[in-house]
């Protein structure tokens, strides 16, 4: 098993791309530690996990990741459940919506910062000098190809993945030298809840109906269609095992080509 006898931390894992990783990872032999605003959805991911693995394979928290009392809580839970720290941190809680810039609120604009931007690094903060000190640890921030290009209506989302990037590429060198590898996935439109909001948000503005606008998604990808959760957990495998240990400081792209950089 690629990831026996290590431990994860995903944030964000009740659904989607978070849940995807959590089966992933308890499949390659991890202890995975699951948290998201609510209860039940982390409650069934890791029920799914114990189901395979046992009782000692999973175990979930309540953490509002943009709350760093919140997130040092749930750490310290985590910590009792695995009787030791995180190896592997996936960073996968976020939020996406969309405003027209000169309508984008100051409650808007902070609400994308302190979950996208700041829940990162408070999670980081945690995690990586604990990884640091014991010589082995990896990073997962989970993107998107906004941190990368601009687009219309996004300003708060594109520019808080934006800082997600930064905040990769600096870690990463800090900690290169140590043991610990940082990295970002940067997908394109995901088959989750988040697209098909999405979806919803194109059909009320557009008066186009649903099946027409999920098109016009899949149309932004060279490939014509949504990457999975499944794919997105698959390479944050590879991230967190030993095959990966020479990538650091990366932005990878997971997103049928629609950018080449």
């Amino acid at each position: 098993m690629r990831l026996a006898d290590r431990t994860a931390f995903i944030t964000g894992g009740g659904r989607g791309i978070g849940r995807a990783a959590a089966l992933a990872f308890a499949h390659e032999g991890a202890r995975v530690f699951v948290v998201a605003r609510t209860t039940s959805e982390v409650e069934r991911v890791a029920a799914e996990v114990r189901a395979e693995r046992g009782d000692d394979a999973a175990a979930h928290a309540v953490c509002d990741v943009a709350d760093p009392g919140s997130v040092a809580q749930a750490f310290a839970a985590a910590a009792e459940f695995f009787g030791r720290g995180t190896d592997i941190l996936v960073n996968n809680a976020g939020v996406a919506e969309s405003s027209k810039f000169a309508e984008t609120t100051d409650e808007f604009w902070r609400r994308h910062l302190d979950i996208n931007l700041s829940g990162t690094f408070y999670c980081m903060r945690v995690a990586v000098p604990a990884m640091v000190a014991r010589g082995w640890g990896r990073v997962i921030n989970i993107a998107s190809i906004a941190g990368k290009t601009g687009a219309p209506y996004i300003a708060a989302y594109a520019a808080s993945k934006h800082g997600v990037l930064g905040l990769t590429r600096s870690v990463a060198l800090e900690t290169a030298a140590k043991g610990v590898t940082v990295n970002a996935v940067c997908p394109g439109y995901v088959d989750t809840d988040m697209t098909t909001r999405a979806v919803e948000n194109i059909r009320a503005k557009t008066g186009r109906g649903a099946a027409e606008a999920l098109e016009a998604i899949k149309g932004m990808s060279p490939q014509r269609r949504l990457v999975t959760p499944e794919e997105v957990a698959a390479l944050a495998l590879l991230l967190a095992s030993e095959e990966g240990r020479g990538i650091t400081g990366q932005a990878i792209n997971i997103d049928g080509g629609a950018v080449l950089y």
